[in-house]
Formats: structure tokens, C-alpha cells, sequence
């Protein structure tokens, strides 16, 4: 029997899982809906900053062709909304008064942006209403907003000081605008990185053209003019900035309310099992960013502590593939093969990556700990377990800074600003939980003056693309058999189609291609 499949939302995730879906349509095992609240196909969300500062274009982020999909057998529904879920009936009842009907359903609804409780905004999160000058940044519309900010060089004040904040700050800046990043805390990315880092960062964010103001609270926006323009952003201190655009990068929230509404189980997002099934309920699945995988045992080490929906798309995309999997051997009747399938891999913590003309930044695992501090380097310590060694490294005046945390010379924590080779070999150290030299030194000596600035990744086969898994052979050999630009080598490797923080690292794969060849 042909197993009805619904999926709702159309994002970055939902687009792998019904792409990955699709040979089950073809061969009619699987019919499959897909729902999405907005009017477009599936698009990568992440870099709408890129489409806003002019340095992509809006059909370059699209995932999903409406078309080509109906084409291939999917009821594709666009621009309707789920009113509610109704368990017993297994039926989704739509906005526009249809229904239908699921043997599995799987939700995808994401997450929506956090909108801070200030004056002159509707705090109501499901429906804010934003005066004109204010943007989430999160569509199409919002990234035409940004656009035109910069295209006439105005004032663009970015209220939060998290990785997608500071790259739009920096791209804005780039092209001109002048940019105030607000963020409260001593410095960017304060939940991420140590103060050693962070001070380094907010330097290097100064000498690229990007105003900081850290320790600053919030308190509401000013707007003036005709239309109620945004004007100003009001600070506790009773001190204000000036703009012309208020960008409000605060993070997201897991949008579980319809989850909630049919009574399914939620934390901070949808809670999931480790086969993504929601719990005491075998018909309904999440991933993505409303998905936290914590199961019902409480005896589980590897859930005991999870910290909920991990927000990045390569997660997602890994759980999507793997659900794909799960549901087709169910939908060809072999349920002990999806029994039998190999468990959903366990998320190593993930690696932040910051992008910019004259800023390379990168962060993963716990940092905080300080070389003195006995205290915290003791923690966790005892009964075979080693005590933590940092070792740290700085040069404020030229925007560098290298810290390694190590338990038994494994890497458990990393920061690096301004040193490009050195970060990428420890990322490939911290991936594969290898051990670093006993002189610790020589990864400082990757970004000397004995090495070529141009000499491209350090292992040229490792991972360029870590939200799609796309190694640099896989991408190297897309390029010989005739792809020449970023664009053609995602749509024939799918690398580049996440935060894009690999796209320079496949341009230069590409031109060490055509130079080789021209040589």
C-alpha cells in the first residue's frame, strides 16, 4: 500500500527530506504532501543577509523547484498555514479549510526570531508587529529592506552580537553603510568564546568599520516621520543611536505551538526520540530546528545533557536524510529493516565560523576556562579522568589570538581569530578527537611567514563544507568535470548550500583548478 506522507514547513530542512523522499514517490510506495506557509519553495534562510548587502541574488538561495516536484508526483501547498493537528484522525486541517490525511507526519516548522520586549514594538512574538525601519531579517522582503539601507550608505544599527549579526555588520559595512553592532555583554559571541577572544573580536570588528557598543541594554525604538521611520535605538543608560535600520539578530525560538495544540510533548522544541518520532506518538516525527532530541529514558547518558534544538542547518540536514531512510524502508513494508537501521549519529558540538574581508574567526567546544584558573581546570577531573590544559596565545595589535583547550591532549575546545590555517587544521583535530602535538607551538607556526598565504586547506581532502559533509576531493572533482563556479559546484555536490562560510574555501578550489590547467 502507497504510505501517505505530510510534511510541514518548507525550509532548508524539509527541502533535504523531500528530496531524499522522492524515489520512494517515484516508484509509489510513497505519496507525499508538502506544506509551506509562504509563497516561495524552499530557500536557504541563513544567507538572506547575503542577498541583502548585494553579494548574492535571491534565485541563487533557492532548494526546491514547486514545479518540478509537482512534476515528480508531490502535492506541493504554498502559502497556507496548518490550523491545527488532529491526532486521533491522523488529519491536518489547513487554513484554507482542506484537510489531509498522513500516516506519518513529519513537522518542520523551524523557528522564528526572537523579538526583544522593547518600547514602541508589539512584544506579541507570533505576530510582531515591527514599525517601518525595524527587520528580523528572515525573508525575502526583509532582505530587500537591507538592500536599500545600503545601496543609499545609511545608518544601520545591528541590535545582537551573535555570528549571523556580526556578518551582516560586516558585510554592510563593506559596502559602505555605517554599521553599530549593540550587544549586551562585554563582547560578540559573549556565550561562545572567552574573554581573551572576545576582546580580540571586537578590535578586529573596529578596524573593519564596524561600530561596538557591549554592555548596553535595550530599552525601546524610536520612530519619527511620516511613515513612523525607525530613528533611534533607546538605550537603559538613557544614551541613544542613530540609524536609519535596525536589524534585530536576538536568536530564534523553536516554533512548536502547532505541536503544543495536539499535545504532544515539547521542552524547548519538539521533543523526539532518538529515531526523531515524537514521544507516545508512533505517527509524528520533527526535525530541524523545532526538533530536541531527548528521549523518554531518563536513564540515557546521551540525553541527560541535552541542551535542545542544536539551530544549524547541518544537523537538520543529517536528520533529514537519515528520517528519509527510516520512512521509506517503512513505507516498503519492512519495518525490521527500519528497526535494524543504523541509530541517528550523535551531534559533535558545533564549530562557529566567521567570515569576513579581514576577519577569520573560529570557535567550538568549551573555551572558558583560563590557564590559571586551578579551579575550573580541575572540574571533571578524577576517577581516570585528566585535568584540562589551555594553551593561549595572543597578538591584540594585529588582530590575533589562539587559545586550544586540551583533556589528555585532545582537543575539547578551541578559539582562533585572525589565524585562517591554524583554525582550519584544529577543526579538523577537534572533528576527529585527535590529539594535538606536545608542542603546542607548532600550530602557531601554520600561519607564519614561511607559509604561503595562497597555499590553499591544509588537507586538501578534508571537509570543506561541513553543514553538507561535502569533502574538498568531492568538490575538486565537480570542478574537472566542468563545474567553474560556486553555484554549479552546490547544485552538484550540495556544498556551499548551508551558512556559506565555505564559499572562498571552494572558490579557491576552483581557481588552483584553472591555473593548474592554464600552467
Amino acid at each position: 500500500m502507497t504510505e501517505q506522507i505530510v510534511v510541514v514547513g518548507f525550509g532548508p530542512v524539509a527541502a533535504r527530506l523531500v528530496d531524499e523522499l522522492l524515489p520512494g514517490v517515484r516508484t509509489g510506495h510513497v505519496s507525499l504532501t508538502v506544506i509551506g506557509e509562504e509563497n516561495e519553495a524552499a530557500y536557504n534562510r541563513v544567507l538572506i543577509g547575503s542577498v541583502g548587502v548585494g553579494h548574492t541574488s535571491a534565485d541563487a538561495l533557492a532548494l526546491a523547484d514547486a514545479a518540478a516536484l509537482a512534476a515528480d508526483g508531490v502535492d506541493v501547498r504554498l502559502g497556507v498555514g496548518v490550523r491545527r493537528i488532529d491526532r486521533p484522525r491522523q488529519r491536518v486541517l489547513l487554513a484554507d479549510g482542506t484537510d489531509v490525511h498522513f500516516d506519518r507526519l513529519v513537522l518542520a516548522t523551524g523557528s522564528r526570531p526572537v523579538i526583544p520586549n522593547l518600547t514602541g514594538i508589539n512584544p506579541d512574538p507570533a505576530r510582531p508587529v515591527l514599525p517601518h525601519g525595524v527587520t528580523a531579517l528572515r525573508d525575502l522582503r526583509d532582505a530587500g529592506q537591507l538592500r536599500q539601507a545600503i545601496e543609499g550608505k545609511k545608518r544601520v544599527v545591528v541590535l545582537g552580537g551573535g555570528v549571523l549579526g556580526l556578518e551582516i555588520a560586516l558585510a554592510a559595512a563593506e559596502e559602505g553603510a555605517t554599521v553599530t553592532v549593540v550587544h549586551n555583554g562585554p563582547f560578540p559571541l559573549g556565550r561562545s568564546i572567552d574573554r581573551g577572544g572576545g576582546s580580540v573580536l571586537s578590535a578586529s570588528l573596529r578596524r573593519c568599520g564596524v561600530k561596538v557598543a557591549g554592555n548596553a541594554r535595550s530599552t525601546g525604538v524610536e520612530h519619527n516621520g511620516p511613515n513612523g521611520e525607525f530613528s533611534a535605538l533607546l538605550l537603559a543608560d538613557g544614551s541613544a543611536i542613530d540609524g536609519d535600520l535596525l536589524v534585530l539578530s536576538c536568536g530564534v525560538r523553536p516554533r512548536t505551538e502547532l505541536a503544543e495544540g495536539a499535545g504532544l510533548s515539547t521542552g524547548t522544541g519538539i521533543l523526539v526520540d532518538h529515531q526523531l518520532k515524537a514521544h507516545h506518538e508512533p505517527h509524528i516525527f520533527a526535525i530541524g530546528d523545532c526538533a530536541e532530541v531527548r528521549c523518554a529514558d531518563k536513564a540515557c547518558a546521551e540525553c541527560r545533557n541535552a541542551t535542545g534544538p542544536l539551530g544549524l542547518v547541518g544537523p537538520g540536514w543529517r536528520q533529514a536524510e537519515w528520517l528519509a531512510e527510516h520512512l521509506l524502508l517503512l513505507a516498503g513494508a519492512d519495518p525490521a529493516g527500519a528497526e535494524a537501521q543504523a541509530p541517528l549519529p550523535q551531534e559533535l558540538p558545533g564549530v562557529i565560523v566567521l567570515k569576513a574581508k579581514g576577519l577569520n574567526l573560529v570557535v567550538a567546544g568549551s573555551n572558558g576556562a583560563e590557564p590559571w584558573d586551578e579551579e575550573a581546570l580541575t572540574a571533571g577531573a578524577g576517577n581516570g579522568r585528566e585535568r584540562l590544559q589551555v594553551a593561549q596565545w595572543a597578538d591584540p595589535e594585529h588582530g590575533r589570538y589562539v587559545k586550544m583547550t586540551t583533556r589528555g591532549g585532545v582537543l575539547e575546545g578551541l578559539v582562533a581569530v585572525g589565524m585562517p590555517r591554524t583554525a582550519a587544521e584544529l577543526v579538523g583535530l577537534f572533528e576527529r578527537r585527535a590529539e594535538l602535538p606536545a608542542d603546542r607551538s607548532l600550530m602557531l607556526r601554520l600561519d607564519g611567514p614561511d607559509q604561503l598565504p595562497d597555499a590553499g586547506p591544509l588537507d586538501p581532502n578534508g571537509t570543506v563544507c561541513r553543514c553538507a559533509g561535502v569533502s574538498g576531493t568531492v568538490i575538486r572533482t565537480a570542478v574537472e568535470e566542468g563545474c567553474t563556479n560556486v553555484g554549479e559546484v552546490s547544485k552538484a555536490t550540495r556544498a556551499g548550500t548551508g551558512c556559506g562560510g565555505c564559499h572562498d574555501d571552494i572558490k579557491g578550489i576552483i581557481e588552483r583548478h584553472f591555473q593548474a590547467a592554464a600552467a
